[in-house]
């Protein structure tokens, strides 16, 4: 367990090094990731193992996540070397305009040191050297990372072969640490010489340091991905046509994972009379849940859906909502209810159940799906299953509103690692506009700054007007490209 002390060496220490990680090139800091990912892959083998004693998601699960960890990584090299991150705009002087317009030149510089809070459900990917560690250290960051209770052994680990491999990449000393323990995880939120904080985890427990973070004196911010139930539509229409694959493709990813990923489908718009609540109670009754995660999910999971089965407007369709020894393994619930009992009760029916559960929701009108689709809390995604010639406007303008991410005839378990995704979307989603996926998972980590009339000799090189670093910016108005 790190202790006060000690933690006030950490930060003082990430404090050092700010200057010299800030001012390394694109270039050098790229290097720094790639070390990092080479070395976590070569360890593939013993992190998995680990990871597997401490959560018991499998080898295959676990070995995929190294591999998305390590891909985001590299991503994160590429995305800062090729250099519109940095979003350089220059505007040269217009003495003649009225009135005259001085030079202006604009930067996005590296915001400081940063805290990093671990997830339970990705060991990996949201872990110790996941987005929010990489995108904050390819932008020049340093990064205290607090350890999740749930993988500690694995958490260490890790740390020691990126602290390993970013000094053998000769990053400099102060540039990452790991700390453990819970007070010392609110202590670190208050620090002064921390800049920004990344979280993935509860509301609950996200909420409480979000407010610390913007209670203190300096308020800071926070980046928080907290509570998601990610809504799906089924078309009448859709299910006519392929009902039966969409009961088995819903089934098998509610309960992927034991139903632990941040984009389980939580709740499920299905046409009323449709008899597709039969096809996924006979596929639930089929598929396995498995172990959770922590003690303290095992807890949570029955009463979670014991509080949404307790509404009088909601049917237990497969499963049990008593488990008996839920921390052995948890066992997939199906449950049912109509839209008209979501649009009067949506603080009850629509709380977010971790763990391999459901909600079914019948609608009769496409009206009445609305009405219950505008009380969906914000989420990361929302997802749509029709036929080619369905208009789906209506739905896509409401979900949009929902949620960051809106899918088509797929499920919203699996998040690719690209330029374009978002993983972000209303409270109690994020605290923000985004999270740590994606290419713009950076911006997080940066503030502007512009510099007005400058000599050449103070300018980044990034605003210089020869462009040394042959990098996209915006000059006058146009986009300029290499």
């Amino acid at each position: 367990m790190t202790t006060l002390e000690e933690l006030s060496a950490i930060t003082a220490a990430a404090r050092a090094a700010e200057h010299a990680v800030a001012s390394a090139s694109d270039t050098v800091r790229a290097g720094w990731l790639r070390a990092v990912a080479d070395s976590l892959d070569a360890h593939s083998d013993e992190l998995v193992r680990i990871a597997d004693e401490e959560t018991h998601l499998g080898a295959t699960r676990l070995q995929g996540e190294v591999a998305r960890t390590t891909g985001q990584l590299r991503l994160f090299a590429d995305v800062i070397t090729e250099g519109s991150y940095l979003e350089a705009v220059i505007d040269h002087a217009v003495p003649t305009a009225t009135p005259p317009r001085p030079d202006l030149r604009r930067i996005l510089h590296p915001i400081g040191p940063v805290a990093v809070f671990s997830a339970s459900n990705f060991p990996f990917a949201f872990s110790v050297a996941g987005g929010d560690t990489s995108s904050a250290l390819a932008v020049g960051c340093p990064v205290i990372v607090k350890a999740h209770s749930g993988h500690l052994k694995l958490s260490e680990r890790t740390a020691e072969l990126m602290l390993e491999a970013l000094e053998r990449a000769g990053a400099p000393k102060g540039i990452f640490a790991l700390v453990t323990g819970r007070e010392v995880g609110q202590a670190l939120v208050a620090d002064p010489v921390i800049q920004a904080v990344g979280f993935t985890g509860s509301v609950s427990g996200g909420r409480a340091l979000f407010d610390l973070a913007v209670s203190r004196p300096d308020p800071i911010p926070f980046y928080g991905e907290l509570g998601s139930i990610n809504p799906v539509v089924l078309t009448a229409s859709a299910v006519a046509a392929r009902g039966a694959e969409l009961a088995t493709g819903l089934t098998a990813s509610f309960t992927l994972g034991a139903g632990q990923f941040c984009t389980k489908p939580g709740v499920v718009f299905v046409p009323a009379g449709a008899g597709f609540e039969a096809a996924v109670a006979e596929a639930a009754s089929g598929a396995s849940g498995g172990k959770l995660l922590t003690d303290r999910i095992a807890e949570a999971f029955p009463a979670g859906v014991a509080a949404i089965a307790s509404d009088p407007a909601v049917e237990v369709l497969a499963g049990e909502v008593q488990q008996e020894d839920v921390t052995a393994g948890a066992t997939p619930v199906v449950l049912g209810t109509t839209a008209a009992a979501v649009a009067e009760r949506p603080e009850t029916l629509l709380e977010e159940c971790f763990g391999p559960a459901t909600l079914l929701v019948s609608y009769d009108s496409e009206d009445e799906l609305l009405d219950a689709l505008r009380v969906v809390p914000g989420s990361l995604t929302a997802t749509i299953h029709g036929q080619p010639d369905e208009d789906l406007s209506a739905l896509v303008a409401v979900l949009r509103g929902r949620a960051g991410r809106v899918l088509f005839d797929g499920w919203p378990t699996g998040v690719a690692v690209n330029w374009a995704q978002h993983h972000g979307g209303p409270w109690p989603a994020t605290t923000s506009l985004f999270t740590s996926v994606g290419a713009t998972a950076a911006r997080r980590f940066q503030r502007p700054v512009a510099y007005q009339s400058a000599p050449a000799s103070v300018l980044p090189e990034a605003l210089r007007d020869e462009n040394p670093l042959r990098i996209p910016r915006r000059v006058d108005g146009r986009i300029e490209l290499p």
